[in-house]
């Protein structure tokens, strides 16, 4: 097979020289991002990764195993299909679109196809049960039949390090097509121009601003009138709107407990309510502080964080 003239070597690249060439384009996990399919992580949060001199290293247990266990499951495509599989140690750039690249797990010998390796845990086994795969990866998939000009694509994963799935994606151009466009639209009105996209509601855009501003500087700061407050009528209403339902849930709430009385478990021909007893144990923290003040500061565990809040400023009378 050919080899992409616009490739870039990866086998004697370090970790981070590999994180660099990332940030050069957009690769097949970052497509998913874009076109809203990842819940893991926000396109504002892509972008502050595309355009920031520093490269941070995402390192968790799920991804350490998931770096082990691909031979694993590479081998054992291989066992079960009778496919051979290689490494390719490359980066590749698609010929027309320079912003798009892939680094994919194992090219399929003899087919133009590739193989992508993934493990997972026991709860996320639905997600692959008959045909279903999760979008996020659908987007990978295309995303790397884009740029390598491939016919289809297979994808293997082990679930709960105990059952073996793999199937078989062919290449979608009207999906490809939209992701591309996509694509475009973000590297070239966003990365390039260095304008961030809307930030949004995201556990992973909060989790961004957390790192990105993680403390106060003590100063005061006059903000744009018209935008903020715009944004602070809509929380304030939301927060009137989220009260108004959270007390119209106790009501209901409580008309079932009337219901159920001094039962445990109340039954309908469709729900099951319970409403058993339990016991909690808690430090009474107040009455520690108070006998033993030494014990109660050695084991009191500080943690920093920045709370919103939103107070009406009284205007003077004209």
């Amino acid at each position: 097979m050919a080899v992409n003239k616009n490739a870039i070597p990866t086998h004697n690249m370090s970790r981070q020289e590999w994180l660099q060439a990332r940030k050069t384009g957009i690769g097949g996990s970052d497509s998913s991002v874009i076109l809203g399919f990842n819940p893991w992580k926000s396109s504002f949060q892509l972008y502050i990764e595309k355009t920031s001199e520093h490269v941070e290293e995402v390192d968790n247990e799920a991804i350490h195993w998931g770096n082990i266990l691909e031979e694993v499951v590479a081998e054992e495509f291989t066992r079960r299909t009778g496919k051979k599989v290689r490494r390719r140690h490359l980066m590749f750039r698609h010929p027309e679109h320079n912003f798009m690249i892939a680094d994919i797990d194992r090219d399929v010998v003899g087919e133009k196809a590739l193989l992508e390796c993934k493990t997972t845990n026991a709860f996320n086994a639905d997600a692959w049960k008959g045909d279903e795969i999760p979008a996020a990866y659908i987007c990978q998939l295309q995303h790397y039949m884009a740029v390598l000009g491939y016919e289809k694509a297979y994808i293997a994963v082990l679930i709960g390090g105990q059952k073996f799935v793999w199937k078989e994606v062919e290449r979608d151009d009207e999906f490809i097509e939209l992701l591309i466009q996509a694509e475009k639209d973000f590297w070239e009105n966003h990365v390039l121009e260095g304008i961030p996209p809307e930030i949004d509601g995201s556990p992973s855009a909060t989790e961004l601003l957390n790192k990105m501003y993680p403390q106060d500087n003590g100063e005061i700061i006059m903000l744009e009138s018209d935008k903020a407050e715009m944004l602070i009528e809509a929380i304030e209403s939301i927060k009137a709107e989220v009260k108004e339902k959270e007390k119209l849930q106790k009501e209901y709430e409580n008309k079932l407990k009337l219901m159920i009385g001094e039962a445990a478990v109340g039954v309908t021909p469709r729900f099951e309510v319970n409403l058993k007893t339990y016991n909690r144990n808690s430090i009474d923290t107040k009455r520690l502080k108070a006998e033993l003040p030494d014990i109660a500061e050695k084991y009191t565990k500080t943690s920093t964080y920045r709370q919103l809040k939103i107070n009406q400023i009284e205007q003077e009378a004209m």
